[in-house]
């Protein structure tokens, strides 16, 4: 599940239960901000992991690929972007 929750200027804010992964993808215009409200979210780059906890915050630059998904049943996160933000899919890194 992944919907608005409330918009900030020309922001919006998401609330996000995650209980498998997302695909690679990136924002070419905008950075995407995660909060984790609840459990774990690993969030893997080209050439690194990222492990954020409860509490913990994180901002992916615009046209940085990643991937996210849960550690262990599900996460739940706020996830901050720029309104009618295009998310593009792209593949994996070898």
């Amino acid at each position: 599940m992944n919907r608005v929750l409330t918009s900030v200027n020309d922001h919006d804010v998401y609330i996000s239960v995650m209980d498998a992964p997302y695909r690679w993808h990136l924002h070419s215009a905008s950075d995407e901000t995660f909060v984790v409200v609840e459990g774990t979210l690993i969030i893997e780059f080209d050439d690194e992991t990222i492990e954020l906890q409860r509490g913990q915050i994180l901002t992916v630059p615009a046209g940085k690929r990643h991937c996210t998904r849960p550690s262990g049943a599900r996460s739940v996160n706020l996830t901050i972007e720029k309104k009618d933000n295009a998310t593009v899919f792209c593949d994996a890194p070898v």
